[in-house]
């Protein structure tokens, strides 16, 4: 017993929340690089995390192909068309204020939900867990279900090697280069517009991936990242704007805490994470990783 909590209570909320935290980590790492090197507030986020469960879902039913590689795919279509995008309408607001990226990925979360609801109706629609998945294990303390144990070792992999690649390679050095100063990397013979596709691309990968690997646990819904969004975007304001291992970090983070928080004080769970930008913002607004201006 935990403060008269029962230990299997606590550990099961502690692993929806360890669960929760991977998502957060890695829709926020996501964010935190695409406003990062393209200071673009990517609101479309969430959308593209909603459009790659349905790619594996259409995939699946349309195409009969399976949930692993329906993991491969549904990354890469959701980052090739974040790179058409980025292309013919990002790529043209880069010189202006903030605000109309920002405005602009608004209306395009709107449009791809409006289009999907139209498409699928609003209810979920189910899609099973892979075979090799299902099931779980009997730890004594508590039943720890494969899909959700994959989910957890699956998000860390990439959530480490998207930091590693950003922070540790010659691609991820011109990347930030190429935000610090563009002139001069073209000067370097770089073709700078080419990595700020591939670095959207990147960002809309990562939801991509999130959103298959969701599409289990949840049931695939035009409306998934409607909500998710907005703690996602808390998650990184609190983490620092534009902080690769601060976006992973506090995801992680967080999403314990929220868990947690349904143990001890279950009314606070909905507005902890909240709670916690509020006082962060007051007493560090850039954030517990970020950079002051």
């Amino acid at each position: 017993m935990i403060f008269d909590i029962p230990i299997q209570a606590f550990l099961g909320q502690l692993l929806i929340g360890l669960i929760n935290g991977s998502f957060y980590a890695m829709l926020s790492l996501g964010l935190a690089i695409i406003f990062g090197l393209l200071n673009v507030i990517n609101f479309a986020h969430g959308a593209q995390y909603m459009v790659g469960a349905f790619v594996g879902y259409l995939l699946l039913t349309w195409f009969g192909i399976g949930y692993w590689p329906a993991l491969l795919l549904a990354p890469l279509v959701v980052g090739l068309a974040g790179m058409l995008v980025e292309r013919l309408a990002l790529s043209r607001l880069y010189d202006l204020d903030h605000l109309y990226g920002l405005l602009f990925t608004f209306g395009l979360a709107l449009v791809l939900e409006g289009a999907f609801r139209y498409w699928f109706g609003a209810s979920g629609k189910p899609y099973a867990t892979p075979e090799a998945l299902s099931g779980g294990y009997n730890l004594g303390f508590m039943f720890l279900p494969k899909y959700r144990g994959w989910v957890v070792v699956a998000s860390l992999i990439v959530c480490i090697g998207t930091w590693l690649l950003i922070e540790k390679t010659r691609l991820g050095a011109y990347l930030r280069a190429a935000k610090e100063n563009p002139t001069l990397v073209r000067a370097f013979g770089i073709n700078v517009p080419l990595l700020l596709t591939l670095t959207y691309g990147l960002g809309a990968g990562l939801a991509g991936f999130a959103g298959i690997l969701a599409a289990p646990i949840y049931q695939v819904s035009p409306l998934m990242g409607t909500n998710l969004i907005i703690v996602v975007f808390a998650v990184v304001v609190v983490g620092g704007m534009g902080s690769i291992l601060g976006a992973i970090i506090t995801g992680y983070m967080l999403g314990i805490l929220e868990g947690l928080t349904k143990v001890f004080y279950p009314e606070a769970s909905n507005i902890v994470i909240f709670v916690i930008m509020a006082i962060i913002l007051l007493v560090r607004p850039a954030g517990l990783m970020g950079r002051e201006a």
